[in-house]
């Protein structure tokens, strides 16, 4: 799965929080000074062409909608790094982010027992 641009996972983050919309509506979502509509609607075929958006017709447009959750994005994105960084090591991962004091080890030991529960 490609990689996003910070610009796209925006727009993504906006489907995944709002569903299906018009390129209109999307404009609508986003921040001021809001880019032209033809600004976003290439972006929009682009995610499409990508594989992240499909379409619907819609009367004289289309209605594009998420073909990828959130969260296949997201461990998609796990993926590359672990195996990008890490020799495809999710041991090693976890190892360096107790190291880098970003999860303690009780937070860890916490992780394994709701896992078990989860399990069990």
């Amino acid at each position: 799965m490609k990689r996003l641009s910070k610009k796209e996972e925006d727009i993504m983050e906006l489907f995944w929080q709002n569903g299906a919309m018009t390129v209109g509506e999307l404009r609508e979502l986003l921040p001021d000074p809001k880019p032209h509509v033809n600004t976003i609607s290439t972006q929009v075929r682009l995610l499409e062409s990508n594989g992240f958006l499909g379409h619907s017709k819609e009367g004289m447009g289309y209605r594009y909608h998420a073909v990828i959750s959130r969260d296949e994005y997201s461990n998609s994105s796990i993926g590359r790094i672990v195996s990008r960084c890490f020799e495809n090591s999710y041991i090693d991962a976890v190892s360096a982010l107790v190291k880098n004091d970003k999860i303690s080890v009780d937070e860890l030991e916490e992780l394994i027992k709701r896992i078990k529960e989860e399990e069990g």
